[in-house]
């Protein structure tokens, strides 16, 4: 037993010098893992719609091209659309700005006697210690945020050309995955990679389908209360729920300070509050079941982890890569047994306490 104990510590340090050594690359790699990262994710949504050109006698490059096509016109289309929300939103914007300066200076002259004094130097308004915080401190990040953008620009230039060589090479890489993992490994290789793929596709077109209905939902509930671009709200605080718990609070302030300095009633925000809790109730219980398999569900607290992860090591784009990606490694734990305990770290709890009726189904009756 101690001897067992003693292989179990040694593995159990092995994978965490491991996991330290994968966190520092990912880290120090970010310039090349997060464009590949992200035409990984691509390739897998596009890789049905390839094989499905590819099969209907298309060549393999016209067909991975004309994917790659729809898929970003699609993503264009969406983009526009939020756009043009966005824009109507502006137009409004200065008339809230207005509005919400005045209230600015009317709380600034109420407290002018009271503990805000003390973080108002020199007796400046509360508006001119905001500019000076502005110019002394945002204005000299400009450049080096104007340098990332062009950097970044550069990343996402990349990314449509490592989506097409993927999937161009993509026997190559999987012939490379048979050699260098042992044969023992070759029938989970063989069994366990296409049906990842066309799962997490499937996953990846049931979420479609959830942000639309919770979007197109939050939509008309906004609509309905009189709030301003309904449509941008309401499908920023959809996308926003692939965060538990805190995305729909996220994506609730933003109309609930819109209606509150428009309306000037409190009862307009608790409406905004009510809509999304609603139809977050919705989503959980009949959207998410009827549109996505639970097999790609992970548990809250584990989600939690993986953004906060994601947001240490990559930044934002790190927040929306690694949810996916873990959902990936719990299909890939799901089907080898010797990734078990990872199947159940990452499972839910509704998967624990029905593996765990059916085994005890399945065990033999003592008489």
């Amino acid at each position: 037993m101690a001897n067992s104990k003693a292989i179990t510590g040694d593995n159990l340090l092995r994978a965490l010098q491991y996991m330290f050594f994968i966190v520092l690359l990912l880290y120090f790699g970010k310039p090349l893992f997060i464009p590949l990262s992200v035409a990984l994710f691509i390739c897998f949504i596009l890789y049905p719609a390839c094989k499905w050109l590819e099969n209907h006698h298309i060549p393999q490059l016209s067909a991975i091209l004309i994917s790659l096509f729809l898929f970003l016109l699609t993503i264009s289309a969406i983009i526009a659309l939020l756009g043009y929300q966005f824009s109507e939103f502006m137009k409004e914007w200065p008339a809230l700005s207005g509005k919400l300066e005045t209230w600015i200076q009317t709380t600034e002259n109420k407290a002018s006697e009271s503990w805000m004094k003390v973080f108002i130097k020199n007796d400046k308004g509360l508006i001119e210690s905001l500019m000076d915080y502005f110019s002394a401190y945002i204005l000299p990040l400009i450049p080096s945020t104007i340098y990332q953008s062009s950097v970044s620009l550069v990343l996402i230039v990349l990314i449509p050309v490592y989506v097409v060589l993927i999937l161009y090479y993509r026997r190559v890489l999987v012939s490379f995955l048979y050699e260098v993992f042992p044969k023992s490994a070759s029938h989970y290789i063989k069994t366990v990679l296409p049906d990842v793929i066309i799962t997490y596709y499937k996953f990846i077109k049931g979420m479609g389908i959830v942000y639309l209905v919770v979007g197109i939902l939050n939509s008309i509930g906004l609509a309905l209360l009189g709030i301003p671009n309904p449509v941008f709200f309401g499908f920023v605080a959809s996308i926003l729920t692939f965060i538990p718990y805190l995305g729909i609070t996220m994506g609730a302030l933003l109309p609930m300070a819109v209606s509150w300095l428009k309306y000037d009633s409190i009862l307009y925000p608790i409406g905004v509050v009510l809509i999304f809790a609603i139809v977050q109730v919705l989503e959980a219980n009949i959207i998410f079941p009827l549109a996505v398999s639970r097999q790609l569900k992970i548990n809250a607290l584990i989600t939690l982890i993986v953004i906060i992860a994601g947001g240490i090591i990559w930044g934002v784009i790190g927040m929306v890569l690694f949810v996916p990606f873990t959902a990936i490694l719990k299909l890939i734990a799901d089907q080898v047994p010797e990734m078990k305990p990872i199947s159940i770290l990452l499972g839910t709890k509704d998967e624990v306490e029905l593996e765990a009726n059916i085994e005890k189904q399945s065990s033999p009756k003592i008489p």
